[in-house]
């Protein structure tokens, strides 16, 4: 029910903005069981409907708004995550790994030789295009590339073999089962426009090559992928996973579940923390109104909070080593074990910050944050499910490689500086 009468809602939303001021009277009175001189039919509007013209203007001054924050922080130049605004320096070495990108490359090649010539101008970019940075978790954003709904089948199974390349199988499932939770969100809402599995756009930067680097990004609706490549080195950041909601009790995908181990590894961590640790590892009892580094937030200045991980016990440690691990994961298996290799030469300066209770049933946010990595979980109050709060079946986490090396930034400078390229 709640769904029904939001979606009529909608419905008398649209026909406002588009000017049908008659037409939204009449179905104000229709859905909302009211009579035709509360409904404005006569001479003025009823007050239900002034709540609605109310609503889409604000609606359209806030999407405004958002077109134009985003614009202006396309516009800054590239900084990257930093604690006080200065990059930290010589943090990433350009150097070979031993874990080759051939697979990868070759999945890249085959989709994009799978794409007509108008879809492969649509996903094809430059490998340092201001797209890189131009994506978004919410789900009515103008996306670049094409997705998967404009795919024919086997062009689709080339997109998939993407991900399932460069993902663990753990990360690829994940993605897929995000991906479904947003087909349940479609059934359960009837918004066939906004939901839904075929939503997700797929971009290419650079040419796909062992030595050279380019890389790909997944854009979607609490799915997005930026993953770049430089010769045998990869950047799986930033990361933008969630689901509203976050398992699937009905319909096509019914039992799929995701962040069950994402939420309730850091539970248990945080169930650990003496009173002592928790005076200096919890920040608030509130949560914050969301992610702090989501979209359009790529030189965002977030200092240091919490406990550090050298004030922990060493069954502690573990175990936030092993949270970090369900986040860095989510990549290859091989170049997620470098990832880790990376995170622990910080270990002594990774923070764990929390906000919120830590009871069993709990919402919450947290970070991990270091030189090197940067995690945030959070729980969300209800967009597209009507919920009052925060509430634990709608997850957002971000994963950010902090000082200039999102997207690989980094990485690439030196590549540029050791090859001398023209094109920078």
């Amino acid at each position: 029910m709640p769904h029904q009468v939001r979606r009529r809602k909608e419905t008398v939303v649209f026909l406002l903005v588009s000017g049908s001021w008659r037409a939204a009277r009449v179905r104000c009175a229709h859905e909302f069981n009211v009579g035709a001189l509360e409904a404005g039919l006569r001479k003025y509007p009823s007050y239900l409907t002034i709540i609605v013209v109310a609503a889409a203007l604000t609606a359209a001054l806030g999407a405004k708004a958002q077109r134009r924050s985003a614009a202006e922080a396309l516009a800054e130049p590239f900084l990257g995550i930093t604690t006080q605004g200065d990059v930290e320096s010589r943090l990433f070495e350009l150097s070979a790994t031993g874990v080759s990108t051939a697979p990868v490359v070759n999945a890249a090649l085959a989709f994009l030789d799978s794409l007509d010539e108008q879809q492969h101008a649509a996903t094809a970019f430059d490998v340092d295009s201001i797209e890189w940075r131009d994506w978004h978790n919410i789900h009515r954003y103008k996306r670049k590339g094409v997705a998967r709904w404009q795919m024919t089948a086997e062009q689709e199974t080339a997109a998939l073999d993407l991900l399932r390349a460069s993902l663990s199988a753990r990360g690829f499932v994940n993605a897929r089962d995000i991906m479904r939770l947003n087909e349940t969100v479609r059934e359960l809402t009837e918004r066939w426009d906004e939901y839904g599995e075929g939503l997700y756009h797929f971009t290419v930067m650079g040419t796909p090559a062992e030595f050279e680097p380019w890389g790909w990004q997944l854009d979607g609706h609490h799915l997005v992928i930026n993953y770049s490549v430089v010769g045998d080195q990869v950047v799986m950041t930033p990361t933008f996973l969630g689901s509203e909601p976050v398992v699937a009790e009905s319909g096509k995908y019914a039992g799929t579940r995701v962040f069950e181990h994402e939420e309730a590894k850091a539970l248990t961590l945080a169930q650990t923390l003496t009173p002592e640790q928790r005076s200096v590892a919890i920040l608030s009892d509130v949560l914050p109104r969301g992610i702090y580094t989501a979209a359009f937030r790529d030189n965002f200045e977030m200092r240091y909070e919490g406990i550090r991980a050298s004030d922990l016990s060493a069954t502690q440690t573990a175990m936030l080593l092993d949270l970090v691990n369900e986040y860095v994961g989510n990549m290859n298996e091989g170049h997620a074990a470098i990832k880790m290799m990376e995170v622990r030469e910080h270990l002594d300066r990774t923070y764990f910050a929390w906000m919120g209770a830590t009871n069993d049933d709990s919402v919450f946010y947290y970070r991990v944050h270091s030189p090197v990595i940067l995690i945030e979980f959070d729980h969300q109050g209800g967009i597209a499910l009507d919920t009052d709060g925060a509430t634990r079946n709608h997850i957002h986490t971000v994963v950010r490689t902090p000082n200039g090396n999102d997207y690989g930034k980094d990485l690439l400078r030196q590549h540029y500086e050791r090859n001398d390229h023209e094109h920078r």
